[in-house]
């Protein structure tokens, strides 16, 4: 599950991919009608990886309540906020995570929560826990042991020298003489 480029823009529906960076902000493909468009840095944008859900104890990350909410409905769609009522959308929450703090956690937070949920599986951003954990194998694969830095994969033909020189012209350099003292 990797959330880490989807982001939120305060007073627009829906959620977008960040697909590059521009100049006075960042270009975003909407996950419903896959347009694109740019978003400014004087727009309020979140990622999902910033947003947390309160509980009783600590703040879950939002990533790990989305991993909850596939987990217990089997990579299906959860509860339709649209045509569920206030007490069944926390009920629904209490089952998925039963330490969500439910009076900080307001129904339009939950609304949105699951309305975000369903369009990104829609879209295909969500997979199952034995996809990541082989990727996470992957990347793992090529570290040093005993620290955290990767193996570099380029391997050097033996007797193989650099080439140092540049293509560029030679110039010959002018002279420059110093008149007067500063």
């Amino acid at each position: 599950m990797d959330i880490s480029k989807v982001i939120s823009i305060s007073g627009m529906p829906g959620l977008y991919k960040v697909i590059a960076q521009s100049k006075n902000g960042v270009i975003v493909e909407s996950l419903t009608d896959q347009k694109r468009f740019p978003a400014f840095g004087s727009n309020r944008i979140s990622t999902l990886e910033d947003i947390s859900i309160y509980t009783t104890a600590e703040e879950l990350p939002l990533k790990e309540v989305l991993r909850k909410i596939f987990d217990k409905e089997k990579g299906g769609n959860c509860i339709d906020p649209r045509s569920a009522d206030e007490a069944a959308m926390r009920e629904y929450m209490l089952s998925v995570v039963p330490e969500y703090d439910a009076e900080r956690v307001h129904v339009s937070d939950l609304k949105k929560l699951f309305t975000w949920y369903n369009l990104l599986n829609a879209s295909g951003l969500l997979t199952a826990k034995e996809e990541e954990k082989e990727g996470e194998e992957g990347e793992k694969k090529n570290l040093v042991p005993g620290t955290n830095k990767n193996i570099p994969s380029a391997k050097k033909e033996v007797g193989q020298k650099k080439n140092l020189k540049s293509n560029a012209p030679k110039v010959k350099a002018q002279g420059v003489r110093k008149t007067g003292t500063a």
